[in-house]
């Protein structure tokens, strides 16, 4: 239900979207086949096969700066349950992994500061994932296909 206050704020009043999806990062690669990657596993350990691939120094970048918000975010609060939350932020593998600890970091900061300040902090972890704009459910009159299939 909204609120008395919000029904009489102006739409020009507002500094951003109503609401914007943010999006878990793709995985980092595709499945292969467990064949697949032992052979390539026994090729790239090979003697005189050379060295392996280096690893992504971008992508191994942008984890780290994620990671080292993620703690900014969680390191000046003392619930026991923060902890635990700074030691799966540095064992986090992945910027899927972080994408998930999001929520975690919301509750606990809010719980201990307040919703404003999580927000706050929740915003500035958002910036390391992709956006969107919310799909709105109608679908227009011309859209190709029948109401019934």
């Amino acid at each position: 239900m909204i609120s008395p206050q919000h029904a009489h704020r102006p739409a020009a009043g507002r500094t951003r979207p109503a609401r914007l999806e943010i999006c878990p990062p793709q995985r980092q690669r595709a499945a292969q086949p467990w064949l697949v990657r032992v052979k390539s596993w026994l090729v790239a350990r090979w003697p005189g096969a050379g060295s392996p691939p280096p690893a992504l120094p971008e992508r191994s970048r942008a984890l780290a700066a994620a990671r080292q918000d993620f703690f900014e975010a969680t390191a000046d609060l003392r619930l026991p349950a923060a902890a635990a939350l700074l030691d799966r932020i540095e064992y986090a593998k992945s910027m899927r992994e972080l994408w998930h600890l999001r929520a975690e970091v919301f509750a606990l900061v809010s719980l201990e500061l307040d919703q404003l300040e999580a927000d706050k902090r929740l915003a500035r972890l958002n910036c390391h994932f992709p956006t969107r704009a919310p799909r709105s459910g109608f679908v227009g009159l011309h859209a190709g296909k029948g109401m019934w299939p």
